[in-house]
């Protein structure tokens, strides 16, 4: 199974919060011993923080260098890990044809259909069927030269519409290239920008990526 981490979603998660806790808690017993004037205590406290910081700063690199590079063929999925099931991503269509005539004539327009499918292998035991809304996803399209592009528009399903487990459904999202470019690969990940800081996020630093071969 191909996901967009390599550590679980819940543990990423609860390390996070609990690292910010700390950090939060040894802040305000920074500020009160500087409001104290005890020096000590605050010295001894900023020491505890740079080292909580640090610590967590590590855990996200090695994981990040740990991770591995995958390139999907058609029809493959790309796992989502929510809290307590997956999003399953896969492209089902390519096609490209000539602009419409309010477009450039310098452009190829590129459809990409996605299918989105709630796996319901990956639900916990007591979720239930209750409507999973994703979290904003970000689409971007590479070409064979390496230029990156982001969709002109979509259509069918959006890609954050909220589905039951076992539901699936299909988005056109599309892509206008310039005549001499190729589409090659296509990245879908999460927008949310405290993705950025979980542990074994693709979205963390040096952590490589998941795409999908056009």
């Amino acid at each position: 199974m191909y996901t967009n981490v390599n550590l679980e979603a819940p543990v990423g998660a609860l390390a996070l919060l609990g690292t910010g806790f700390l950090i939060f808690t040894t802040a305000i017993v920074l500020i009160h011993s500087l409001i104290k004037q005890r020096k000590g205590r605050a010295r001894v406290v900023l020491i505890s923080m740079g080292g909580i910081t640090a610590a967590y700063l590590i855990a996200v690199l090695v994981f990040s260098f740990a991770s591995h590079y995958w390139l999907l063929a058609r029809g493959e999925e790309k796992h989502f890990c929510e809290l307590d099931c997956h999003l399953a991503y896969s492209i089902v269509n390519v096609t490209q044809s000539s602009p419409s005539t309010s477009e450039s004539n310098q452009s190829t327009r590129t459809v990409i259909t996605i299918k989105t499918r709630f796996d319901e292998t990956t639900i916990s035991p007591n979720r239930g069927n209750g409507l999973l809304y994703p979290n904003s996803r970000i689409v971007t399209l590479v070409d064979d030269h390496g230029t990156r592009y982001t969709p002109t528009a979509e259509a069918g399903t959006l890609l954050t519409t909220a589905l039951r487990p076992g539901e699936s459904y299909t988005t056109d999202l599309i892509f206008n290239l310039p005549d001499q470019a190729r589409p090659a690969r296509l990245l879908i990940n999460e927008g949310e920008w405290i993705t950025h800081f979980v542990i074994g996020h693709e979205n963390s630093p040096l952590h490589k990526k998941a795409e999908f071969q056009l």
